[in-house]
């Protein structure tokens, strides 16, 4: 692909900005290109920045020019010179094009170059995430005093970032200390076991991780493979919520206590009908016995009447 532009920074720049009316100049500067019997070129009169492009892209084309008349009529003359040989291949909308793909390319490379140096900025610090509710500095603190404190040559700095996170910076206690950003690296790294534990046994936060901080506290590196620790507090809350012992399986063949108890009460219905039905048989009976012997008492009385 051919990238070479045969115009100036400054044509293309005054083409982006009047795009259309650049481009019916530029057909008459080809045309007066293409006719070898034309010499001159005159332009009406226009506005100081309208000449400033004619004036441009006549030294791009290899022309001369020159402006005439005061203003309000003041207005652009070309002239064809030695120097003219052809007009460019390329159109001003064909570099401009070329020229934008050119610099998204370069600023591409620039961003990925950018990326690659801030990956590999050392680690200065330690950010944690997900940090206990309503947790403040003073308790971050006096939670690690006896790890932070105890680094030579270190102090950290603790602040809240925008993101609720909490990060430790790390700095040499004095000005006078001088720790390479290497040494500083690998004392933070020996120093996240520690930190961690310290994390987890008293729920300061979810995870520890070491990062780059730059001066403004923005995290441009963050160590991504770490986990939560002990997968979060949920899981403890959900240990705490769950029922003691599991539910009692029925084995195949066995009977439940709901089938137990409804059989039991089904026999128990079955005899109070069964001795209520007795009770009235007991009471018919009687009722019949009664009845019998008032008959027979009748019938003696009636019998000792007639033989007297």
């Amino acid at each position: 692909m051919d990238d070479h532009i045969p115009y100036s920074i400054e044509t293309l720049r005054m083409f982006r900005e009047n795009t259309k009316w650049s481009q019916s100049q530029e057909r008459e500067f080809r045309v007066f290109a293409a006719d070898e019997t034309e010499k001159r070129l005159r332009f009406k009169a226009m506005s100081p920045n309208q000449r400033a492009f004619i004036h441009s892209l006549s030294e791009d084309f290899g022309f001369d020019s020159e402006s005439m008349d005061p203003e309000p009529h003041r207005h652009v003359a070309v002239f064809k010179t030695p120097r003219f040989v052809m007009a460019p291949m390329k159109t001003l909308a064909e570099c401009l094009r070329i020229r934008s793909a050119t610099e998204a390319l370069s600023m591409n490379s620039s961003g990925a170059q950018r990326n690659v140096h801030v990956n590999n900025t050392p680690y200065n610090g330690f950010v944690l995430t997900q940090p206990r509710f309503g947790i403040t500095l003073e308790e971050i603190r006096a939670g690690y005093s006896s790890i932070i404190d105890s680094t030579a040559g270190l102090a950290f700095d603790i602040s809240f970032l925008p993101s609720e996170e909490i990060v430790l910076k790390a700095r040499p206690v004095t000005t006078a200390t001088n720790i390479s950003t290497s040494s500083l690296e690998a004392t933070l790294k020996a120093l996240k076991p520690p930190l961690t534990a310290v994390t987890l046994s008293k729920r300061l936060a979810n995870i520890v991780q070491l990062c780059s901080l730059d001066s403004s506290l923005n995290v441009v590196r963050r160590q991504l493979e770490d986990t939560p620790i002990n997968d979060g507090w949920s899981q403890v809350a959900a240990k705490a919520a769950a029922p003691r012992s599991a539910p009692r399986q029925t084995a195949v063949g066995e009977k439940s206590a709901y089938t137990v108890l409804g059989s039991k009460l089904k026999d128990a219905k079955k005899k109070r009908v069964e001795l209520q039905k007795a009770k009235q048989e007991v009471v018919e009976d009687w009722e019949e016995e009664a009845r019998k012997e008032e008959d027979a008492t009748s019938e003696g009385e009636t019998r000792a009447e007639n033989s007297g």
